[in-house]
């Protein structure tokens, strides 16, 4: 028999085929021919804790502060609930109709836009990728911050707690946008799993960090004061700054637990069997449970430690000064951890625009061509001209933006309020009706859409504090400014 020319969406160029009629590439296409997905529980965990706990960490002793003993961990656990639970039925929807056997959705919008129709894809779409914008900025600027804090760090051992120590945040972030201008040269979440897991690693190394300066502080025993309301009206702070900071604490909170707007896509690279649904509920709930865990201990720690003055960033704050090597130890690994969270955050930013390209200009050589180059060590690596290019001006676009917004805590809560909202609460609860076809106003119906008006009230008052935050630190703050 002759061989026969055979397309492959994969490929899309003709393979031979054998006598049995199988190409050499049949084993190593899904499905829906595409290359064969490789991902487990443990590397959709990684992930998952990677996009989780982030810089959002640093702020939960602040926020704890704000809120006080009480309501302080009662809005962690309520956020880490609510989390779980819009993630599981999130995971129902990356295949369709059916949560097993239907077609996948590669992207979040693509799995609203098959449940919700074009109108609302076009608004999850406008509220997705400007929240993953705003992340990969709030990385920048955490990095960055992280980074200047050991150098301050070695400063105040040498030379005293009082001395003038000052590092450019500016300078920084260039070194940070340098390293994700090379590393965002990987094609996709596939080729990433490996920095994920480092990634993960690190954050948990540096909570821990965390979590002991904290308890060696308690153990000291020195005069830090607590209440059970946060930050006192009249001592700490005034009324209306009190009801500010309380929204904006909400935000940050809001801010740690984001990860929604790319569990489909980190469900796009598991195995199909077990179900990818089923494994994506567990990695929820191990990265959720894990995640809620460090956030409970360094909130509430964090806030014994420091009682109602908590700094926003509790290890850039320089509430600690001493061991001077423990604090930079833990700084880099906020680094390292953030350079790897940058590109989990950034890779659908990057996958939507380079497929709009590739489907407007087809034929266009320089943004469909990839040149193999060997790389020693790590092999054959794809370099695509057109990916070098745009993927070098978006990191160059939101460095800048960082430099000329540098602030933690506000802009942090904002990007917290701006997607929770939608992304963790709105369209997962709508999706999961849709697809589960719930009928109105039964029960089921009437408490998700509860919980779905709760959240958006949470959320428009997270961004009016936070916002308000922002107009006041842009009041004293020039651009670009050594801090």
């Amino acid at each position: 028999m002759e061989n026969q020319g055979k397309k492959t969406a994969l490929t899309q160029e003709p393979l031979e085929i054998d006598e049995a009629g199988q190409t050499p590439t049949d084993l190593d296409v899904d499905d829906d021919g595409r290359e064969r997905r490789t991902g487990t529980l443990i590397t959709a965990s990684a992930h998952i804790i990677t996009a989780v706990i982030g810089s959002g960490v640093l702020s939960l002793a602040w926020a704890i502060a704000q809120l006080g003993w009480i309501i302080g961990p009662c809005v962690l656990v309520a956020f880490s609930l609510i989390t779980w639970f819009c993630s599981s039925l999130l995971a129902d929807c990356y295949r369709s109709p059916h949560p097993v056997y239907g077609k996948r959705n590669y992207t979040y919008g693509d799995a609203v836009k098959v449940n919700l129709g074009v109108v609302k894809y076009k608004f999850c779409s406008l509220a997705q990728y400007v929240n993953l914008v705003g992340v990969t900025i709030g990385y920048t600027i955490t990095t960055a911050i992280s980074m200047g804090a050991i150098k301050k760090s070695n400063c105040f051992h040498q030379n005293g707690h009082d001395a003038d120590c000052e590092a450019s945040n500016t300078t920084n972030m260039i070194i940070f946008a340098a390293i994700q201008i090379a590393l965002s040269q990987l094609p996709n979440f596939h080729k990433i799993w490996w920095l994920s897991i480092v990634a993960a690693v690190m954050s948990l190394v540096y909570s821990t960090i965390g979590l002991g300066l904290a308890i060696a502080k308690i153990a000291e025993g020195g005069q830090v004061r607590t209440t059970l309301t946060g930050v006192a009206v009249g001592v700490d702070v005034s009324g209306s700054e009190k009801i500010w900071r309380t929204f904006q604490s909400l935000g940050d909170i809001a801010f740690a637990y984001s990860y929604s707007n790319v569990l489909i896509e980190i469900q796009d690279t598991l195995k199909s069997s077990p179900a990818e649904n089923k494994v994506m509920k567990k990695a929820s709930f191990i990265g959720v449970s894990t995640t809620t865990t460090f956030y409970m201990l360094c909130g509430i720690l964090g806030y014994a430690a420091f009682g109602n003055h908590a700094p926003g960033n509790f290890l850039t704050g320089f509430g600690f000064y001493e061991p001077f090597w423990l604090i930079d130890i833990g700084n880099v690994c906020i680094a390292i951890h953030l350079i790897g969270a940058y590109q989990v955050f950034c890779q659908p930013i990057y996958q939507f625009v380079e497929n709009l390209i590739r489907k407007r200009w087809p034929d266009n050589a320089f943004v469909t061509t990839e040149h193999i180059i060997k790389v020693p060590v790590f092999g054959e690596f794809p370099l695509s001209y057109f990916r070098l290019t745009w993927r070098t001006l978006y990191v160059m676009i939101t460095a800048l933006v960082a430099m000329i917004f540098p602030f933690f805590n506000d802009f942090l809560g904002l990007i917290g309020a701006l997607s929770f909202w939608p992304l963790t609460v709105y369209f997962p609860v709508e999706m999961y009706m849709a697809q589960a076809k719930v009928r109105k106003f039964s029960v089921p119906w009437t408490w998700l859409n509860i919980l779905s008006f709760v959240c958006l009230v949470v959320s428009v008052l997270a961004a009016c504090g936070s916002i308000q935050g922002l107009i006041h630190d842009l009041g004293g703050y020039r651009p670009f400014k050594v801090s």
